[in-house]
This record gives C-alpha cells, sequence and structure tokens, in this order.
C-alpha cells in the first residue's frame, strides 16, 4: 500500500459531483462484493435516515459510501463503501473509514458501526478485520454482518 499525501475528506454528493461518483468503480472481480454507486444512489434517494458521501482525495472523488443514519434505533449501519479501483491500495479507504466513524461518534449512541459484506477470494473482509470489525453471527442476503466498538 502506497499512502497518497492529499487529504481524504467526506463530501455531499451533489450536483458538482454526482456524475463522478456514479463513474466510480471497482475492479471487474470485485463487481461482486459491492453494487455500482448508480444503484446506492437510487436507493439511497428512495430511503429515509441515509446519509451519502463521496470519498474526496484533495478535489478528486476517489470512493463512495452510504450509511444507515437512525437517530431512533440508535443503530448505524455501513451500507455501501467503494474505493474506485485506480485508487485502491494508497490508505484512501482505510482513512475514509476512519472519517465515517468520527461521524458515527456524534450520532446519538454512536457507539457501534455495523456492516455487511459478501464472503469470498478477493472480497474485503481482510480491509474490515483490519479496522478491527469481527463477525457478529447474523446474515443478511448472503452477507456477514460484522462490527466495531467504536
Amino acid at each position: 500500500m502506497t499512502d497518497d499525501v492529499r487529504p481524504v475528506r467526506l463530501q455531499t454528493v451533489d450536483d458538482s459531483n454526482v456524475r463522478a461518483v456514479i463513474a466510480l468503480s471497482v475492479t471487474e472481480d470485485q463487481e461482486q462484493f459491492v453494487a455500482p454507486n448508480v444503484h446506492s444512489l437510487a436507493e439511497a434517494f428512495a430511503t429515509d435516515k441515509v446519509w451519502v458521501r463521496a470519498i474526496c482525495a484533495g478535489e478528486t472523488p476517489v470512493g463512495f459510501v452510504m450509511l444507515s443514519d437512525d437517530t431512533d434505533k440508535q443503530r448505524y449501519y455501513i451500507w455501501r463503501f467503494m474505493i474506485d479501483a485506480e485508487y485502491q491500495r494508497r490508505g484512501f479507504g482505510r482513512r475514509a473509514m476512519e472519517l465515517v466513524h468520527d461521524y458515527i461518534r456524534t450520532r446519538p449512541g454512536g457507539t457501534r458501526a455495523f456492516l455487511s459484506y459478501v464472503p469470498g477470494d478477493g472480497g474485503p473482509e481482510p480491509f474490515y478485520r483490519s479496522l478491527g470489525y469481527t463477525d457478529t453471527g447474523r446474515v443478511h442476503d448472503n452477507e456477514r454482518e460484522a462490527a466495531v466498538d467504536l
């Protein structure tokens, strides 16, 4: 992994960057692990209590994150997370997850983050484990749920 020196930030998805976010994609062999961003944005549009952000390195969108942001249940679920194939292994994903965790900590009861992943070779499980996520034992639509205490 090579760390890129550009600062990572989470930016609202709006008219200025939505096309760039939609154009981001993972490698072909990773497509089985995450939905395309256009699909995620459509789901976000039709769902309440969702928080979507472009992951930017400097001014360049390099990834996307979508969080179920339910303050009533006080359960914060990273619904989608991806880094574009061109920008993987540069430290952007790790820094972006730290920023997502920082955001969750500001939410009522934001002491734990959840996510789910499709298991398989080349999948995101090792990355999530490196961030401290452990399996909860739950499975949703063939995806394993994991959580980390913040």
